[in-house]
């Protein structure tokens, strides 16, 4: 075994919450998270790599219902406006869908992404700009894993207006909203993602998504079992 590696019982810890997270929507349970749960999640969010070590995020927790309220009705709004992309069937099947559990999580979540923290010149930064927002993506998926280990689980509801959600939450105009999260403990996690389940989209294989040295080619003997 490589020195440096897990134990094998924790590098599996690491590949069952890969694995086993998925996108909460409609079964969480009225519960509220204990403190101490909720610091070590936001701990690993805390803890994710940022390009410069900029750590662009901040997290804000939301129990009030009329705040949940609001932000439910901005979801309402957006889900109906998007709708109109589709063309039946689907329009009607994208309409009946669970897709959040505002009112239902006990915690809401908003991980913001201030974009000058620290100033105008952050190390690795300076070519792709971007590199702040994928870093509080960073932070967002160490909190989605940790979640998922203590058995919480997480919504990401992005169907969203995030001119709403600045006015809801008083967001400075230089700190952009990156994700809306629902958080709570859970009646069950299911087998699948919801909307693979629902025959909505198809997990496609790995190997259609991987290419070696330059876009499009392909080594199909690489993987092969």
């Amino acid at each position: 075994m490589e020195r440096h590696a897990f134990p094998p019982c924790e590098k599996k810890g690491v590949y069952n919450a890969i694995y086993k997270r998925r996108d909460i929507r409609a079964q969480f349970k009225p519960e509220p998270i204990p403190e101490d749960v909720l610091r070590r999640i936001l701990d690993a969010a805390h803890h994710a790599p940022s390009v410069g070590f900029m750590q662009p995020w901040n997290f804000i927790i939301i129990r009030d219902k009329e705040t949940k309220r609001r932000v439910k009705e901005s979801f309402d709004r957006e889900k109906i406006a998007s709708s109109y992309l589709v063309d039946e069937p689907r329009k009607s099947k994208y309409l009946s869908f669970k897709l959040e559990g505002i009112m239902e999580a006990p915690i809401n979540l908003c991980v913001t992404c201030d974009r000058t923290r620290f100033g105008p010149f952050v190390i690795g930064r300076t070519s792709i700009l971007e590199t702040d927002l994928y870093s509080v993506c960073c932070a967002i998926q160490n909190l989605w894993l940790a979640a998922r280990a203590e058995g919480i689980g997480v919504g990401w509801v992005s169907i969203l207006s995030n001119d709403d959600l600045r006015n809801i939450l008083e967001i400075p105009s230089h700190v952009l909203p990156v994700a809306y999260l629902c958080l709570g403990y859970v009646t069950y996690f299911p087998e699948k993602p919801d909307l693979e389940r629902l025959d909505w989209l198809k997990r496609l294989p790995l190997e259609e998504v991987i290419f070696f040295e330059k876009w499009g080619k392909k080594e199909p003997q690489l993987f092969k079992k």
